[in-house]
């Protein structure tokens, strides 16, 4: 998938992405809102090793946003399993210089229509902690509504948070 936006560009990503990942992604003010996986510090180790398991892993998709040749930022799904095998679920993040420009909202959009057109869902979700009400505002502004907020799900960084859901869905239709 290489989707070029107005803001940026969504492409895979490439071994030669370590030095722009490490650059953006070792900033505390990134790593709060993202899970424990998601390492603080963040070296350019930590890049290469994410960069090769993306590319192996087939059961998620990773990809780069890049604006003016640098990835500042990445955006990927997984579809769930089982009984849930129609619902796909995204996850984001964006270098803190980027923040405030609608870099994301737009990277979410394309994302969100990408997984519509070419994977067997019907339902995207994304997770959100209760302090960030940046993100929240970037899946409402790319459609997503607001489910439900699970009290005291989450622990990060010392405290305990509520998790919001966000969803959207497309109306019935046969699927594969």
């Amino acid at each position: 998938m290489i989707v070029r936006l107005e803001r940026s560009t969504i492409r895979p990503l490439r071994a030669a992405d370590a030095p722009s990942i490490a650059r953006y992604a070792d900033n505390r003010k990134v790593w709060i809102n993202l899970k424990d996986a998601f390492p603080h510090p963040y070296t350019q180790a930590d890049a290469r090793t994410f960069i090769r398991q993306a590319r192996r892993d087939r059961s998620q998709k990773h990809f780069a946003i890049v604006i003016d040749g640098a990835v500042c930022g990445g955006i990927g799904y997984f579809v769930k399993q089982d009984v849930f095998r129609r619902t796909a679920v995204i996850g984001y993040w964006l270098g803190e210089p980027f923040w405030g420009r609608g870099v994301m909202t737009e990277a979410v959009r394309a994302l969100t229509l990408w997984i519509f057109e070419h994977r067997a869902v019907c339902r995207i979700e994304a997770g959100v902690f209760g302090w960030n009400q940046a993100s929240m505002r970037v899946l409402e502004k790319a459609g997503f509504r607001l489910e439900g907020i699970q009290r005291r799900a989450v622990s990060k960084a010392g405290r305990i948070v509520d998790r919001h859901v966000y969803a959207l869905t497309l109306p019935p239709r046969n699927l594969r």
